[in-house]
């Protein structure tokens, strides 16, 4: 197949990319560098040097024999992106070019209306692009689990059946999002379900849970091929986050009582959902969702098994969460869909040692402690969070 993939310069963009690629697909990324600037901005880096893209291009050809072509710009252009679509003719796009942190989202009116206009109007502009050049491409939009919010009933794969005064329907699942960023994503979900509707379009939407690692068999090959490991309090996953904690010395900070519970995937469970999606694809007009998480835990959890992983002194603190979210909440979410068309789930009790703890120590030197404090609180206050607490203005 032919498969351009939308943040290919990202920190899961990159290591799909490749594994497309590794598969024999012929792969084309596009990037805008977004992602690379917001480290500038905040003051914050990748726990793992990564390389330009132009070196990642050449060692990936030097390792593997196979060339990915780039193509730089930005999605929010609708020229660009009708060209981009057209010249490549891929069979599949897969979606992850969309600023991607809720905390970001939430610093100020300046980057919620930045993240929503990014993300909105990027799908936008690739739904025209799909539908004027082919509408037979499929489109893999990378979603996000915390769509749903945390519901007190079930969570289902993207649909719910409703029976309402004796009548029965099958409807989009209600979603209640808890940040700007997420609400970016229940309306790419939307506009989507809206485009498969009315143009006949062909997209999976998968609603993806807090992903976790920074190794992959590609990503192996050469230094060079590596993707971010970020452990900042705004761009760092919990997981990710508490792990440098963890060999740094450092407590191991858990917002409130850590009884939220979230849906976690290793990163190669990542790319292999997206090779299996983009190979299996949806019909023309099917608006398709897949909940892709492989375990579920509380952050208390997370944190216990990383303290009792890492040994030593390790300890827990509990700070104020910035966050507004219940302390603790009913969860269960159906994600069958995947395993059914034979994903095989890595489990965090394979990575956490050998993996997540054994990089992280490697490249200890390279963390900043102070980066490790929330900085971005969801309710506007007179007293920052940390340090480095950017205030939200009401």
């Amino acid at each position: 197949m032919r498969i351009l993939v939308l943040g290919g310069d990202g920190y899961l963009g990159w290591p799909t990319a490749l594994h497309l690629s590794a598969r024999g697909h012929d792969v084309g990324l596009v990037d805008n560098f977004a992602r690379r600037g917001y480290d500038s901005e905040l003051g914050a880096t990748s726990l793992v040097p990564i390389a330009t893209l132009g070196e990642r291009l050449a060692a990936w050809h030097r390792e593997s024999g196979r060339l990915v072509v780039p193509y730089i710009g930005d999605l929010c252009d609708p020229a660009f992106t009708h060209d981009v679509v057209a010249t490549f003719a891929p069979d599949a796009i897969v979606h992850f070019a969309e600023q991607r942190s809720a905390p970001y989202s939430m610093i100020d009116q300046a980057h919620a209306v930045y993240t929503q206009t990014n993300n909105v109007v990027g799908t936008l502009n690739v739904l025209y692009a799909i539908a004027e050049v082919n509408p037979g491409i499929h489109l893999v939009k990378l979603g996000s689990m915390g769509e749903y919010g945390t519901p007190d009933i079930d969570i289902e794969e993207g649909w719910l059946e409703v029976t309402h005064n004796g009548r029965t329907d099958r409807m989009l699942y209600p979603k209640r999002p808890g940040s700007f960023y997420h609400l970016s994503k229940v309306h790419d979900s939307h506009n989507i379900e809206f485009a498969c509707r009315a143009w006949g379009l062909a997209a999976t939407d998968l609603n993806q849970g807090i992903v976790y690692g920074q190794e992959t068999d590609e990503t192996r090959l050469h230094p060079d091929l590596a993707t971010r490991f970020d452990y900042d309090a705004v761009f760092g996953t919990v997981l990710n986050r508490l792990v440098v904690q963890a060999v740094s010395d450092h407590p191991l900070t858990v917002y409130g009582s850590g009884r939220q519970t979230r849906g976690l995937l290793d990163i190669r469970d990542t790319v292999e959902c997206i090779r299996i999606a983009c190979e299996h694809p949806a019909s023309p007009g099917e608006f398709r969702v897949f909940n892709q998480f492989t375990e579920e835990f509380t952050v208390r959890a997370i944190a216990e098994k990383i303290r009792d992983a890492a040994g030593g002194d390790v300890t827990i603190a509990t700070v104020d969460n910035p966050r507004v979210e219940a302390d603790a909440h009913y969860y269960h979410a159906a994600h069958s869909g995947l395993v059914e068309l034979g994903l095989e789930p890595h489990l965090l009790s394979d990575t956490l040692v050998d993996s997540l703890l054994a990089i992280a120590r490697q490249h200890r030197d390279n963390a900043d402690p102070s980066l490790f404090d929330p900085s971005v609180r969801w309710r506007a206050t007179s007293s920052p969070v940390g340090p480095n607490a950017v205030e939200l203005v009401a």
